[in-house]
């Protein structure tokens, strides 16, 4: 750990973030340098289809740190900033201004875009998808009474947008090409309260609908589905999933499959490159096969383990997923990523609003979602993570206590 070393972090997301105040907090000296995409230092993503699209909170909230924080850290931003091409045998990367810039240690932090719909009439004003601060804030300005909303993806973020449309006195209509909301994540059932919830606050929610394209004169008027019915709107945004930003990495001759390869330590196929966040595909010992997950707590904590790992740490990182959104008065969380389960479980009251859904198989916990109830949930975590398997009679009364499975 030299002082003449020099460190870049390409991302000033989450991810990019956490590399960056990592390596400063485990008292590398040398020279860190972030470069991001986006006109804003480090920040998080959840508030924006949340608080600040409803209002309740600024762009600013969003921002990891005081500027002043990074400042004292000496962490060199540069930001409106993209990396064109990164050269891993001499350890360059070149900037769209043509400045080269030499690393000894590079981290690959940059994320996911909002995948985008291939279709005719895409780039017409008031299409949007949902993914950076400028976006967020471009939506809300269009979020009023007045408005028609098309949400296209019945998703965690098409969903979220809707009930932000809602809530702020807009007209929300979805479509979604499946049979029912979040089919990928939840099982019929959950999915089913999703889907009452949004409706029995306003939201027009259709399954099982194709979409074709858009049409408007310079702004957007209008959506055209398969079937050629119409539906008019204002606006529509576009929630149909995540495209990781994998390019620099593949044209760099790394590993990339569904993400850029790294092992439990965060490192890729070039022993001086590392990638975390969103655009990962890591080993995951604790679920015993290869992920790459999307969400708010892995780009944090798969990047410190990375960030310790270019230190020369030999930290591994494996955590059960725990994913978590709220729409309207629900808040949805969910731990693991179950493939197989043969037995579901519910503890609590569905028509309350308040319970958990646990899937064992065999007697093993696989994963659980919650509706309104953390409370019970964080114990989900410890459970999968411990050799006991449990009684489904056990995990449905809640007057037996959690944690008093967990011990016995």
């Amino acid at each position: 750990m030299t002082a003449d070393q020099t460190f870049v972090v390409i991302g000033a997301g989450q991810a990019g973030g956490w590399t960056a105040k990592t390596l400063r907090d485990e008292g590398f000296e040398g020279r860190i340098i972030m470069v991001g995409e986006e006109n804003f230092p480090p920040h998080e993503r959840p508030p924006l289809s949340k608080e600040v699209l409803l209002g309740d909170a600024e762009k600013d909230t969003c921002l990891l740190w005081p500027k002043d924080t990074l400042d004292e850290a000496n962490i060199e931003m540069r930001l409106g900033v993209r990396v064109t091409e990164v050269t891993p045998d001499a350890h360059t990367i070149t900037l769209d201004d043509g400045e080269t810039v030499s690393w000894d240690k590079l981290m690959i932090a940059t994320g996911g875009r909002a995948t985008a719909l291939p279709v005719d009439g895409a780039d017409l004003e008031g299409v949007f998808t949902l993914r950076t601060i400028d976006d967020a804030e471009a939506i809300r300005a269009k979020l009023t009474s007045d408005a028609t909303v098309l949400v296209i993806g019945a998703g965690w973020i098409g969903l979220e947008v809707a009930a932000a449309a809602r809530k702020r006195g807009a007209t929300a209509i979805v479509v979604e090409l499946a049979d029912r909301v979040c089919a990928r994540a939840l099982t019929p059932e959950m999915s089913q309260w999703i889907h009452d919830l949004h409706v029995r606050n306003g939201v027009d929610i259709r399954c099982g609908v194709s979409f074709d394209h858009f049409e408007g004169d310079g702004g957007l008027r209008r959506a055209i589905m398969a079937d050629g019915s119409v539906i008019d709107c204002d606006i529509a945004v576009v929630g149909i999933g995540l495209t990781p930003n994998v390019e620099l990495a593949a044209a760099a001759g790394l590993d990339v499959d569904n993400g850029i390869v790294v092992d439990e330590r965060g490192q890729t196929s070039h022993p001086d490159i590392y990638a975390a966040g969103d655009n990962a595909n890591h080993p995951n010992s604790l679920l015993g096969r290869r992920i790459r997950l999307e969400s708010w707590e892995n780009a944090q904590n798969q990047a410190i383990c990375a960030a310790k790992a270019m230190l020369g740490g030999e930290d591994t990182y494996a955590e059960i997923p725990w994913f978590w959104s709220d729409q309207f008065d629900a808040n949805i969380q969910m731990m693991g990523l179950p493939e197989d389960w043969n037995e579901t479980v519910v503890r609590g009251d569905r028509n309350a609003g308040e319970f958990v859904e646990f899937y064992l198989k065999d007697g093993k916990l696989e994963g659980a979602a919650a509706i309104n109830n953390p409370r019970d949930l964080r114990f989900t975590r410890r459970m999968m993570m411990s050799d006991k398997t449990f009684n489904a009679s056990d995990l449905a009364d809640p007057d037996v206590k959690l944690q008093k499975l967990l011990k016995g």
